[in-house]
């Protein structure tokens, strides 16, 4: 088994375009969660959202290429391609049959504002539906392009297309675990020497109408608004957009051409909670089974939680972290506080977290927790970034339906773990 280094790291928030400007803003506790504005949320009962300011796609790929792509699309091909140039490889160079794409995604259909239009052709003067006017006007009223927007693995093949890339790669569907299994398999794959190198993350525009509804549906989004993670006062989670993707590599042949070392890869693990929908096992048993498979608690200094803010859902994380780490010796945080609940670019961006952190030798304050329940008590970072030497981090995603992916990061002088 190959050591794993991770070279590169391309985040996309809404906090900022770019690893530094989001890192910075992490350190400084800032936060990006305010109300809506891309669209009329009045419907919903949580109006807040994480959204992106500034975001011109064409910055990362032809308008050729952006013609059948989607915002999603869009947000996945600018997180690689900022994690490809801070990684400073050489992508002409590279075997591009050893080259790996790996990405999660939570990309359900085309762009919504196509649809709506193409629908109406479908309209009775009285306002109902005629399904056999659509049939007959169907052709016309939708583009040929509709349908290839709405591919959900789709970003997987731009970015394969972009890079050249011909080796190994996979689409994961799903909410955090998406990313974060993504980022696993390009450990695997680059561990196993299956590849030479290889782009994982995830993406996903969580804050879209689409997306937004199914959530608040689903009664999974703060009703008080306000995004308290382990705070007795919390009512749910708050959606944001945006990116996340690492570039891997054997340590080697980082060393080999000088690319600067964030963080290896050392371990990962995956378990299954079957306790029900957006209801995990509340004594967090799946969870801490996850941790122990790949976690020494003697080591762990610092763990990037999934906080998702959810009654249920924090209470049964908490208690997992007590069960393996105990309640003293390490420290742990949520950003989703400050970026919003990513979903399906969750679980990258706290491997990037645990990255940066094990880089930087600084780990990022959890937000708005003010009166902690007593059920998830930890040994939290609040009020400020704290300087740590962190030796070894865990990152944390958790699925919509149950599954529990525990991802370990370490110091480029410790070796991966078999």
């Amino acid at each position: 088994m190959r050591a794993v280094a991770v070279t590169g790291i391309g985040l996309l928030t809404p906090l900022g375009l770019g690893t530094a400007e989001t890192w910075k803003r992490l350190l400084a506790g800032d936060s990006a969660i305010g109300p809506i504005r891309s669209y009329d949320p009045s419907p919903f009962h949580c109006q807040l959202g994480a959204e992106i300011a500034e975001f011109d796609p064409e910055r990362f790929a032809s308008p050729r290429l952006l013609r059948t792509t989607t915002r999603n699309d869009q947000l996945a091909i600018a997180g690689a391609v900022l994690a490809v140039e801070d990684s400073g490889v050489d992508t002409t160079a590279v075997d591009l049959d050893r080259f790996a794409v790996f990405v999660g995604g939570a990309k359900e259909i085309s762009r919504p504002e196509d649809l709506m239009t193409a629908s109406l052709s479908a309209r009775r003067e009285d306002g109902t539906a005629d399904h056999g006017l659509l049939g007959r006007n169907a052709r016309s009223a939708f583009s040929p392009r509709f349908y290839l927007e709405g591919l959900q693995s789709a970003s997987l093949f731009y970015l394969s297309s972009i890079f050249g890339a011909r080796g190994p790669s996979t689409y994961f569907h799903g909410t955090a675990d998406a990313s974060a299994w993504a980022v696993a398999r390009a450990y695997r794959s680059i561990a196993r020497g299956e590849s030479d190198l290889a782009i994982a993350g995830g993406a996903d525009d969580a804050v879209s109408w689409w997306s937004m509804s199914k959530m608040d549906g689903l009664g999974l989004l703060a009703s008080n608004g306000e995004f308290r993670p382990y705070d007795v006062r919390r009512s749910g989670t708050v959606l944001g957009e945006g990116a996340a993707f690492l570039v891997l590599e054997s340590e080697e042949s980082a060393r080999r051409r000088g690319a600067h070392v964030y963080a290896t890869v050392r371990a990962a693990s995956t378990t299954f909670d079957p306790h029900g929908l957006a209801t995990p096992d509340p004594t967090g048993a799946p969870l801490a089974d996850a941790l122990r498979r790949v976690a020494d608690p003697s080591e762990v200094d610092y763990v990037a939680t999934h906080g998702s803010g959810t009654p249920l859902g924090d209470v049964s994380e908490a208690r997992a972290l007590r069960e393996v780490f105990g309640e003293t010796g390490y420290c742990a945080s949520s950003v989703k506080p400050a970026t919003g609940h990513l979903t399906a670019a969750a679980g990258a961006l706290n491997a990037a977290v645990c990255a940066l952190a094990v880089d930087a030798s600084a780990v990022p304050p959890l937000l708005n927790l003010e009166r902690v329940d007593v059920d998830c008590a930890a040994p939290w970072v609040l009020g400020q970034a704290r300087e740590l030497r962190v030796r070894t981090a865990v990152a944390l995603a958790r699925g919509l339906l149950g599954q529990q992916v525990a991802v370990v990061l370490g110091r480029a002088a410790q070796r991966s773990r078999t």
